[in-house]
Formats: structure tokens, C-alpha cells, sequence
């Protein structure tokens, strides 16, 4: 088998692979939540509670986010996707 054809798999990039590809998806859904719950606020279909506690809850996730990135070397922008013709998988801000 030639050098060109091994794949040659390194036990700190897969994890750091796998890692990116869960946060990924991870910031995707709170990113959906997000606009969800801004949604929820601006109808007033909330309770001022219900809204501290999805406030605390986003803000916590987000840190825990910068905590694992900071953990494996990611960038924000490193956990968005180019999805060729479709543009970016994250908008960009």
C-alpha cells in the first residue's frame, strides 16, 4: 500500500475532530434556542422567571461552549461548517 493511500490517524486530532463536529452541532441547536426564546420574549409568552431561567440557561451553555474550545484550541469560527453553494452552516455575525 502506497504512503498516499494510509490513512494516518493521529489519537489527538480525532478527538479534537469529534469534538468539533459535537460542538458543532451543540452551538447550532443554541443558536436556535436563542432565537426561539427571543421570539418567546418579544410575544410576551413568558413568565419573568421562565425568562431569567432560559436567560441563565443560554448564558451558561455559551460559557461551557468557550470552555471546551479554549480546551481543544477552537475558534468560534472554527464550528461552522462551509456547506458549499448553501453558504456558511452558522450565520455569520
Amino acid at each position: 500500500m502506497s504512503a498516499r493511500n494510509r490513512l494516518d490517524l493521529e489519537p489527538d486530532t480525532v478527538e479534537r475532530d469529534l469534538v468539533k463536529l459535537v460542538l458543532t452541532v451543540v452551538e447550532l441547536l443554541r443558536q436556535l434556542m436563542e432565537r426561539q426564546a427571543v421570539r418567546r420574549f418579544d410575544t410576551g409568552d413568558l413568565t419573568e422567571e421562565q425568562e431569567e431561567r432560559i436567560g441563565l440557561t443560554l448564558m451558561l451553555l455559551e460559557d461551557r461552549m468557550a470552555e471546551l474550545r479554549d480546551r481543544y484550541g477552537l475558534r468560534p469560527e472554527d464550528l461552522n461548517l462551509d456547506l458549499g453553494p448553501l453558504g456558511p452552516l452558522l450565520p455569520r455575525e
